[in-house]
């Protein structure tokens, strides 16, 4: 086999993995192929040139671009004499890591904090209306004790992803360098 057949062939297996689980980050397997296809590309490449080597129509391909680029794992790079525009994956995989983690669990934990205070609010009305069945009272202050701990849980998410945010995190799980071993923490 010919070394750059292997070659290929290494980078395909890889390519395949990151397309195969891009559900993790709520995209599509083509949009994992692009990320692949730009890891290995030793250059920024357009639209036309990932359309080409990847074989996708240009709407699946800047539908692809787009979902990266919504997660900061993709950016719009800058080349002197360049007409069009040229993409590359961002270098920095833990920051794009804590993008993502803090992009999309802050707004599930958001969404979900704002209906529970909603709730208990709407609860509370119905515990204290003179009208309400004590059969009623009584599962309505059951269902805001669950509410209010479950909240609790969400201000201790709040500060996990404040932690990611402020890279604190790295304080307690550090990013080591493969070779020397020293510790990076930022």
């Amino acid at each position: 086999m010919e070394d750059n057949e292997r070659l290929e062939r290494t980078r395909m297996a890889v390519i395949d993995a990151i397309a195969h689980n891009m559900h993790l980050y709520g995209i599509s397997p083509s949009a994992g192929r692009l990320y692949g296809l730009l890891f290995f590309s030793e250059k920024p490449l357009t639209l036309d040139e990932m359309k080409e080597e990847l074989g996708m129509s240009k709407t699946s391909m800047s539908n692809s671009v787009r979902s990266l680029l919504d997660l900061n794992m993709v950016e719009k790079v800058w080349v002197k004499g360049a007409r069009k525009d040229l993409y590359a994956i961002k270098e920095d995989w833990y920051q794009c890591f804590f993008d993502f983690f803090t992009l999309k669990w802050r707004s599930a934990i958001t969404m979900n904090s704002s209906a529970m205070e909603k709730s208990i609010t709407k609860l509370q009305e119905l515990i204290d209306d003179p009208d309400t069945t004590e059969e009623i009272r009584e599962r309505a202050q059951i269902d805001k004790k669950k509410l209010e701990e479950r909240l609790q849980y969400y201000e201790w998410q709040d500060r996990l992803i404040d932690s990611f945010e402020t890279k604190e995190i790295l304080n307690y799980v550090p990013i080591v360098k493969h070779g020397d071993g020293s510790r990076v923490s930022k």
